[in-house]
């Protein structure tokens, strides 16, 4: 088991995952930030999420991949 971050950012500022999670592997950790995503974006708040990404960060806090908001928001119609 690995602990990574679930960092989220945006041009105007950056939430930061201090707790971390544990994942066994790459694709758990792309599915946990996905999870963490659609929870996000399900909230009742008016955010626009689809400018924001996931910095999925090691323990040393080495970047292991960046996921798009948008991908899971996709596109305005």
């Amino acid at each position: 088991m690995a602990q990574v971050y679930l960092h989220c950012s945006n041009t105007r500022g950056v939430l930061m995952d201090h707790r971390g999670t544990s994942v066994a592997s790459l694709t758990e950790a792309c599915e946990a930030a996905t999870c963490m995503m659609q929870s996000l974006v399900a909230t009742a708040r008016l955010e626009d999420w689809r400018d924001w990404a996931v910095h999925v960060s090691d323990e040393a806090g080495d970047e292991i991949v960046i996921l798009s908001f948008a991908s899971v928001v996709g596109k305005p119609h």
